[in-house]
């Protein structure tokens, strides 16, 4: 593997650099899981937008710029190194979308993945349901063709971003005797249809990142199908794969909050001498940091030459997801009291650092929960039996 970038790829890093340095908000934009802070966040993807820099690996014609795998990576770390904000789209632009270039109608493509790039259209994930989280295959939320429509009935349960989205890409049940995967179809439907209600669920710092969603005969047209009827299954399951493997959770997300952690240590030197384990874990966290960094241009390199990816997916899930446990449970004791600040509070740089390690409880469970993930290892890779 060559560890040094191309003259392109240098100019490449030099263009969004100084775009973002122009654009990026001077202040922290409002938390997206407020109605507010959800608006502003579909402004700065407009900005993306009007830069061509909300979904560099597309198509062009489609709105985005062509890109690689690497030269995306290179763009994620100038990205979170600018401290730009979250992009309240990444479930159409990093999971529905590649999943619609892929299953897809031309007609699907076009009407869909230019206002994804715009933010005109902010997608939810309509997946779990009370009795199917992690275990996809138990969905029972029905969905009966009658004629040109579809007629959904049932409840989704932990769909992120569905307060206030505009669309759902979700997994409903077409054949009512099927059981397991089969007889799952994948289907594209508007949050304001007649039918449909809403209602937050409240996170552990009181904001509605996440929705259950009823759903009372909602008739959505079989044109939103994608993919084959009954074969939702290996749609959904490429989604998963995109979640859990490079696009939901680039390298520089964590290693950001590797420097940060690292900083954060040294303005707290008398909590790392205290106890020397803390600064060993400071230390581990920005080497596994560096080394997720590394072992995803190799694989992004595979990919670009045309390679894909599979069950080894799963093991990014749990490596990224137990790093950023490790990290953000290494600052909350380094910051002692102060860490039960929340990010309003008047110390914001302790602050932020709550939200953070709240979130990061829920890394081990979405995308599949990390036990379910070390059953895939386990069967698809090391090729073990089921117990």
């Amino acid at each position: 593997m060559r560890l040094e970038y191309t003259e392109p790829q240098k100019r490449f890093r030099a263009e969004i650099r100084d775009w973002l340095a122009a654009n990026t908000p001077r202040e922290t934009l409002p938390s997206f899981d407020t109605e507010a802070g959800f608006e502003q966040h579909r402004a700065w993807e407009r900005k993306l937008f009007s830069g061509r820099w909300s979904a560099v690996t597309w198509p062009t014609e489609v709105g985005g710029r062509g890109c690689d795998l690497i030269e995306w990576l290179i763009f994620e770390e100038e990205y979170w190194r600018a401290g730009a904000p979250l992009r309240v789209n990444q479930n159409g632009v990093f999971l529905l979308a590649p999943t619609l270039m892929e299953y897809g109608t031309e007609e699907q493509k076009k009407r869909f993945l230019p206002r994804m790039a715009s933010g005109e259209d902010i997608w939810a994930q309509g997946w779990s349901e009370p009795g199917a989280g992690s275990d996809l295959a138990a969905i029972r939320c029905k969905a009966a063709l009658d004629g040109d429509h579809y007629v959904i009935s049932g409840q989704k349960t932990w769909s992120t971003r569905a307060v206030w989205a505009d669309w759902l890409f979700g997994l409903f049940r077409t054949d009512p005797d099927s059981q397991r995967h089969h007889g799952l179809t994948f289907i594209l439907l508007p949050l304001n249809l007649p039918g449909i209600t809403i209602r937050p669920i409240r996170q552990l710092n009181g904001l509605t990142g996440f929705a259950e969603i009823f759903f009372d005969e909602v008739k959505v047209p079989a044109v939103n199908r994608l993919g084959a009827e009954g074969q939702g299954w290996n749609v959904a399951m490429a989604t998963a794969g995109f979640e859990r493997g490079l696009m939901l959770r680039s390298p520089a997300r964590f290693q950001q909050t590797a420097r940060n952690l690292v900083q954060l240590c040294r303005e707290n030197p008398a909590a790392a001498e205290a106890d020397p384990v803390l600064r060993d874990q400071v230390v581990k966290g920005w080497m596994d940091a560096e080394a997720y960094a590394l072992a995803t241009y190799r694989t992004a390199g595979r990919l670009n030459r045309g390679a894909h990816i599979g069950a080894e997916a799963s093991t990014n899930k749990i490596f990224w997801s137990e790093l950023d446990l490790l990290m953000h449970e290494t600052a909350m004791h380094l910051l002692g009291p102060r860490a039960e600040l929340m990010p309003d509070a008047p110390d914001v740089a302790a602050g932020h650092w709550l939200d953070g390690f709240l979130f990061a409880q829920a890394g081990p469970i979405y995308a599949g929960t990390n036990e379910i993930q070390r059953n895939i290892i386990a069967e698809r890779m090391l090729g073990l039996p089921r117990s």
